[in-house]
């Protein structure tokens, strides 16, 4: 019996946010919680399934910030090393008018990106449901070797195997090197989710529906093309469906796709389906559902602190 909904393997850090001005004129930022696949978990945890991470924060005041919030959150945390060496990563996060965000990322080399294969706890991978993983964790050794290690011990125990390649450009030397790193692990992926701006970046291809269609094509099951206020669109071997955004005053976007894909990988969790099980009908209520939690996600300000819990949704 898998004792966990998902498992995520990747980074988890400090988003430093744009907080205003002090009285000095100075920029302040907020410490807040983040790290996608972290943000992931903490949205499955909220809504009621159960939730680990494998990663890695430093020896520092950070870490331990990271440590305390996941715990605080009931992820299980027995997969997070602790590592005096390299420092807790760091991602600055300015908000534009709009809530829409530019990074910065204290990261050369951030304590993420050490993870070794002998770290990964295999045991947390052997017992869940759905193993997810971001392309952040690709950037970088011996972070990589370490998810190629994960996935293959996935893959062995029978897991669905999530994706949500978020592209980071300044966490790449090129585009180039970016393309072949975010694209070299799907033929792993049982679900994908990316945004309408990851399209071309995974598929060549701008158009959402056949950007969809070529990663259906590569074997995937499920294929989610998140669109921002568009909504999205969801991809099976039966056809495509649309799901609209909520009606959300965006505050801070930061998570809102985090946010999503933990809404989706709940339900499919929930469901005890394997993705190629999936009838349209399911995954159609799948991507409403996500868009209600994304949607309550945006109106706050932060992204692990901005997750629902369940009965928060309308």
């Amino acid at each position: 019996m898998k004792q966990f909904d998902v498992v995520a393997l990747g980074e988890i850090l400090i988003d430093m946010t744009y907080a205003g001005k002090s009285e000095a004129g100075q920029t302040l930022f907020e410490q807040n919680p983040g790290g996608a696949p972290a943000n992931v978990l903490t949205a499955v945890q909220r809504l009621g399934g159960k939730a680990a991470l494998i990663g890695k924060v430093g020896n520092d005041m950070h870490g331990d910030f990271l440590r305390a919030t996941l715990e605080r959150e009931q992820v299980v945390t027995d997969g997070l090393i602790t590592d005096d060496s390299v420092f807790t990563t760091l991602a600055f996060v300015n908000l534009d008018e709009n809530g829409d965000r530019s990074f910065s990322f204290a990261r050369k080399p951030g304590a993420d990106t050490c993870l070794t294969k002998e770290e990964v706890k295999t045991d947390l991978i052997d017992g869940t449901k759905i193993f997810h993983i971001g392309s952040l964790s690709l950037t970088d050794e011996p972070a990589k070797g370490a998810s190629f290690y994960a996935l293959e011990s996935a893959k062995e125990a029978g897991c669905i195997i999530s994706y949500d390649p978020n592209y980071r450009a300044s966490l790449w030397r090129s585009e180039q090197e970016a393309v072949a790193g975010m694209r070299s692990i799907l033929s792993y992926v049982d679900v994908i989710k990316i945004s309408d701006e990851e399209t071309a970046l995974l598929t060549d291809k701008e158009d959402v529906f056949e950007a969809s269609e070529a990663l259906l094509n590569q074997g995937i099951k499920v294929v989610i093309v998140t669109m921002g206020k568009d909504g999205a669109i969801v991809r099976t071997k039966d056809g495509v469906v649309q799901s609209a955004a909520c009606s959300a005053k965006a505050i801070d976007t930061t998570g809102a796709g985090d946010a999503f894909m933990g809404g989706f990988l709940y339900q499919l969790a929930k469901s005890g389906k394997r993705p190629e099980e999936l009838t349209l009908s399911d995954v159609q209520n799948f991507a409403d559902f996500s868009n209600k939690v994304s949607g309550f996600c945006v109106e706050r300000r932060g992204a692990i602190c901005a997750m629902p819990f369940y009965n928060q949704l309308k």
